[in-house]
């Protein structure tokens, strides 16, 4: 199956895909927030540049996108037919990079939640997921 955008078209739809501010980012926020949280968002002093950090908690969390981070076993996560190769290779240097700093923030001390995009999407999903945040948080605390 071929694209049905020009290559050019292709790459201005995707130059305007940015990582932050996303609606799945604003919606872990708003609900941490209403829970009491307090946070500090993209921080670019620590490594992956976390998109929450709740320095009370010692905690980092990232909100991923299944497609741009690879989440395995989820459909969202399918790599396109066309540009296969280019793909693959670029969707993992991405799941490289997050384990690479994953790593470095566990070896400074932080403790590092993900959020998938497709864990929140539905409102049953979301709901759970959002009230096991908070448990995972306050366990992580002691660690």
């Amino acid at each position: 199956m071929t694209d049905i955008y020009s290559q050019q078209k292709r790459s201005n739809i995707m130059a305007k895909i940015f990582g932050k501010e996303t609606k799945p980012e604003i919606t872990v926020r708003k609900f941490l927030f209403g829970k009491g949280f307090r946070y500090r968002k993209n921080v670019s002093d620590l490594p992956g540049k976390p998109d929450i950090v709740l320095p009370k908690y010692n905690t980092t969390i990232f909100v991923n996108g299944c497609f741009w981070h690879g989440h395995q076993g989820c459909k969202a996560a399918k790599l396109p037919r066309t540009r296969h190769e280019f793909w693959k290779e670029k969707i993992g240097a991405n799941v490289e990079r997050d384990t690479r700093n994953t790593r470095q923030l566990e070896e400074e001390g932080w403790k590092v939640v993900v959020v998938w995009q497709c864990e929140i999407k539905s409102k049953e999903k979301r709901e759970k997921r959002l009230e096991g945040l908070i448990s995972e948080i306050k366990s992580k605390k002691d660690v």
